[in-house]
């Protein structure tokens, strides 16, 4: 069997105020899965994601990618591996013009300039923002900005990709669009959201987590479908949704 590229194993983690974010996290998933993080505000969702890349690291157990530890030598690469998609891109983007926000972690890498333009040109294509490569990030929409900060990402070409909230503030449209850049990527796709709607039609596994431990991990049908877990850690579909029979 292919191993896991993503492995957490007895993972616990603390605020300094004592608040116990993670108590004994144990998840893995595989390349190409796509994989809902669910649960209330405050369940730990964001921290553990934050994990994935070395944000924050375990006050004990382990978090490995692609069998590597996270550890203060594998931190560059495994942030290469790993790349993070904040829920609000403005804390993403800073350089002059679009073009330069996406070349920023390419050239970071060492790479020369035309593999950086390479890198820059394809990231922008697959978001469908070429045409505002040369335009300041702050001049665009929010889901403008949302698209370029996913470029920013793509750019570094990781293998993983953790999505916080991502269809949040978007309008319907721009909500529709990310969604179909999203399915069309070949990563692994870790995507934390409250909107289960967009998490069933991204995402083929759910992972419920509260109170910093897994509450509920299965096909992504089965765990909206159960009525009972979901109000067991304040969740819900939205009023008129249905689940199809079939996708």
């Amino acid at each position: 069997m292919t191993p896991p590229i993503v492995e957490l194993d007895d993972v616990h983690f603390a605020y300094p105020d004592g608040q116990h974010a993670l108590d004994g996290v144990t998840l893995s998933f595989g390349a190409g899965e796509r994989v809902a993080v669910l649960g209330p505000n405050g369940a730990g969702k964001s921290t553990l994601c934050l994990h994935l890349n070395g944000i924050l690291r375990p006050q004990s157990g382990t978090v490995r990618i692609g069998g590597t530890e996270i550890d203060d030598s594998s931190l560059t690469e495994v942030r290469r591996r790993v790349g993070v998609v904040f829920q609000d891109p403005d804390d993403m983007l800073f350089m002059p013009t679009v073009a330069q926000d996406v070349a920023f972690g390419p050239a970071n890498l060492g790479l020369d300039r035309d593999a950086v333009q390479r890198r820059v040109d394809s990231a922008l294509q697959m978001v469908g923002m070429t045409h505002v490569r040369d335009r300041p990030p702050h001049h665009l929409s929010f889901g403008q900005r949302k698209r370029v900060a996913a470029a920013a990402v793509l750019a570094m070409e990781p293998d993983v990709l953790v999505l916080d909230e991502p269809s949040s503030n978007l309008d319907p449209r721009s909500r529709r669009e990310f969604a179909e850049i999203l399915d069309a990527l070949p990563q692994t796709l870790v995507m934390v959201t409250h909107d289960l709607p967009y998490a069933w039609q991204l995402c083929h596994r759910a992972v419920i987590v509260d109170e910093g431990r897994v509450a509920g991990d299965g096909p992504i049908d089965h765990i909206l479908a159960d009525d009972a877990l979901l109000d067991a850690h304040a969740l819900e579909l939205p009023e008129g949704f249905s689940l199809p029979t079939q996708r």
